[in-house]
Parts: C-alpha cells; sequence; structure tokens
C-alpha cells in the first residue's frame, strides 16, 4: 500500500524537534539508569547533574515542539484507516502528557533535595517544592516508577513506525526521516 503522494511531509522543524526531543530523551534514559541512587545528601553534581540539566532541555523542547504542533499542524495520511490515526493521535498525546508529567515530578523532587534547577544552566527555575517537602520526595518515586510506562509508549510509537516501514510500506515513517 502506497501513500498518497498529497499528504505533506513534515516540515524539516518539526523533523528536528522530534529528533532533538528523541536524542535528550535516549541520553535522559540513560543516564537515569547510570546515575548513583539519589539520596537524601546526595549532591547535584556528576550525573545526577546532566540528569537534571537534559530535563530542563527536555521540557524546553517539548514545550516549543507542542506549540510548533499547534501552529503548524500536519495531517495525517488520509488513507490510514481511522482506527489507526485515533490510536496515533492518542498515542502521541500520551507520550507529550508522560514526558510532561515526569519533567514537572522530576523538578518537584529537585526542591525536594534543595537543587537549583536552571534552564541551559542559565536561567534559574522556580522551586516547585520546599527542601524536604515528603509529597515531593514522592513525587520522585513515582517520577521513577513512570519511566517505566514512557518506555513502553516509545517502544509501541517505534513498533508502529517499524510497522508502517516494513509492513504496510505506505509511507508514513518517511514523513518524519530526514529527507523524507
Amino acid at each position: 500500500m502506497q501513500s498518497d503522494a498529497s499528504v505533506p511531509s513534515y516540515g524539516p522543524i518539526h523533523k528536528a524537534l522530534h529528533w532533538i526531543v528523541f536524542a535528550l530523551l535516549a541520553a535522559q534514559i540513560a543516564v537515569g539508569f547510570l546515575m548513583p541512587h539519589i539520596r537524601r545528601d546526595t549532591p547535584m553534581e556528576g550525573l545526577v547533574a546532566w540528569h537534571v540539566s537534559l530535563g530542563t532541555a527536555i521540557l524546553f523542547f517539548l514545550v516549543i515542539r507542542a506549540l510548533w504542533r499547534v501552529a503548524k499542524p500536519v495531517p495525517m495520511d488520509p488513507t490510514i484507516p481511522t482506527w489507526q490515526r485515533h490510536l496515533a493521535g492518542l498515542t502521541h498525546g500520551l507520550l507529550y502528557a508522560l514526558v510532561l508529567i515526569m519533567v514537572v515530578l522530576g523538578w518537584s523532587a529537585a526542591g525536594y533535595y534543595d537543587w537549583t534547577v536552571r534552564l541551559f544552566g542559565i536561567v534559574t527555575l522556580p522551586r516547585l517544592a520546599p527542601k524536604g517537602a515528603e509529597w515531593a520526595h514522592e513525587a520522585g518515586d513515582i517520577h521513577n516508577a513512570l519511566v517505566w510506562v514512557l518506555l513502553g509508549f516509545i517502544a509501541l510509537h517505534i513498533v508502529a513506525a517499524l510497522y508502517h516501514r516494513f509492513v504496510m510500506r505506505d509511507g508514513v515513517m518517511q514523513r518524519m526521516l530526514p529527507g523524507g
């Protein structure tokens, strides 16, 4: 099955933002698994500092990407079955929501540890929780658990893209690839 050639590809800004967020999330997940277990007295240095910095960068680019997606929407391929278009929309929405929720939970947990969160190491972000706030510690625990849910949705997203590329051969995946 071939996609309708009149269905537009994502533009270069859509693609760049998609792949930037992907790269940041991949780095963030790797750092998150490699960094030491965080305790009450863990300093924000090394991999922990990288984890916090990557989180703020993800938030920045996710917001930019969401705004760009609203400002410059790209229609889904109408030749794709309606149920797949609905499932894709739901999956994309849940991916955005999960990443946003995880960043806010991690940012809240940073307050528990009395860490200063900065965007790109320059702009100090406000504290979401006071030092030692028990709810912020629990936010960190939820943040840690949600990574598995996020990984499941990322896997679903990748499997769907590969399904469209190699089984359906309908051009859906190529719309987001560079040069596609």
